[in-house]
């Protein structure tokens, strides 16, 4: 009795097909509204929490996989971004690989703070696949000054 194809054979390779296509779709979408937040939770992005603890913020991101030298975060003001990009490893000509997916992956998140914070004083770590930020208050009156009125 000959063997009979089975309709969904292919029906894995197609969801995986459309699923990197969205991602990728949703990927430029973030580059051309700069909005990084609007799909970063269906792009596959990071969780990202924001603390106030008394005398500074605490901002905790997942970031599983991802080296130090693969995130970047900056302060504009009182806005923070963090990124990550991280890229295949490399194989040295070996291709013993039956499936591989891990060829690209990148977040972007931005968080806005309630009060400005001391740029100086800013630590970030990375541990165990969590990014910690702390960013110290500015007490009041820090860095304002007066202004002489003519």
């Amino acid at each position: 009795m000959a063997s009979r194809r089975n309709p969904f054979d292919h029906l894995e390779e197609l969801f995986d097909r459309l699923n990197r296509q969205f991602e990728e779709a949703t990927r430029n979408w973030e580059d051309e509204t700069g909005d990084g937040d609007r799909f970063a939770f269906a792009a596959g992005g990071t969780s990202l929490d924001l603390a106030d603890r008394d005398d500074e913020f605490v901002v905790t991101v997942d970031v599983p996989g991802y080296e130090s030298a693969d995130l970047e975060s900056r302060l504009s003001g009182e806005t923070l971004f963090i990124s990550g990009e991280r890229e295949r490893e490399a194989t040295d000509g070996r291709d013993d690989y039956l499936r591989r997916e891990r060829e690209f992956e990148s977040f972007s998140r931005r968080v806005t703070l309630p009060d400005p914070v001391d740029a100086d004083g800013i630590e970030a770590t990375v541990n165990n696949g969590v990014l910690t930020i702390r960013l110290p208050k500015l007490e009041p009156g820090e860095g304002s000054r007066t202004i002489d009125i003519e």
